[in-house]
């Protein structure tokens, strides 16, 4: 007789990025986390979401994320992922003197160890690291339409294009053939659409690598988005980036002669429902 193995996890979201998280510290979880994100995060035989967040003791800080996106490959950061998790430790994990106040969430992700604090209930905010790789002024061709992009690293890969018209682009049609460009190869790249509203405000679309289809939001997207609208001079921090699901983000940084200091993304995070998941 075959035993089933039962895996506690909790549906998190993050302005309309929705996640799978197995809290994994103190539990001999032995499985091919891989596979478990592509069968759990299928929208028609799993529970769905745009993730696996799998939190894992840590050495070196409260805890460890880790990233799995739906196709089963490991991002190294999620800046929305992240504020569940810290919202989710915080609440309900017997962390809730971390996270708030004086004393920050530590969390060890692939870019290193970032901060969390919880702002208010349901509002997080992270610190992230640098920007990487900042190129301005990429130009390429598709189906005969000359495009200027710009691209940047903040925890994964983006290319960013500016628009006056979010929705007149087919995004489902356009994101692919960049995403998988010879000029982002060999990892590919995110791609958002960026509208500038003014000085403080901007909105995105944003197809993401990994999930291969528009999501609803996107952190390392909208505080892409900020840093290439202000490398060209055309967004100043804080900036509210307005998401496809209809919720806001905030980025922010210092404004000094070090470019990008104490770069923080800010926005909601709940609790929706939890479950079991069998092995």
């Amino acid at each position: 007789m075959t035993r089933t193995r039962q895996i506690p996890f909790v549906k998190v979201v993050g302005s309309g990025n929705d996640f799978i998280l197995v809290d994994a510290r103190g539990k001999n979880l032995r499985a091919s986390i891989p596979s478990l994100a592509k069968t759990w995060c299928d929208r028609k035989r799993g529970v769905g979401a745009d993730g696996l967040l799998w939190v894992a003791p840590s050495k070196k800080a409260d805890a460890r994320m880790r990233v799995f996106n739906p196709d089963g490959s490991e991002a190294a950061m999620c800046g929305n992922g992240l504020r569940c998790v810290a919202w989710y430790l915080n609440r309900y994990a017997g962390l809730k003197n971390h996270g708030n106040g004086k004393r920050p969430l530590r969390l060890e992700t692939g870019v290193g160890i970032l901060q969390a604090q919880v702002i208010k209930p349901e509002n997080v905010r992270v610190h992230l690291s640098m920007p990487r790789n900042l190129r301005l002024g990429i130009h390429l061709t598709l189906r005969g339409v000359r495009y200027e992009l710009h691209a940047v690293n903040t925890g994964v890969p983006h290319a960013v294009l500016p628009t006056r018209s979010l929705e007149r682009i087919d995004l489902a049609r356009l994101g692919p053939s960049i995403r998988s460009h010879r000029l982002f190869q060999p990892a590919g790249t995110n791609v958002d659409l960026l509208r500038i509203d003014g000085p403080h405000r901007a909105a995105i679309r944003t197809y993401e690598r990994g999930v291969e289809a528009e999501t609803l939001a996107c952190g390392t997207g909208a505080v892409a988005s900020v840093v290439i609208g202000a490398a060209l001079g055309r967004l100043r921090p804080p900036v509210q980036v307005a998401t496809a699901s209809g919720e806001s983000l905030t980025v922010g940084f210092e404004p000094t002669r070090k470019p990008w200091e104490g770069l923080y993304l800010e926005g909601p995070a709940r609790i929706l429902f939890q479950g079991i998941l069998s092995l």
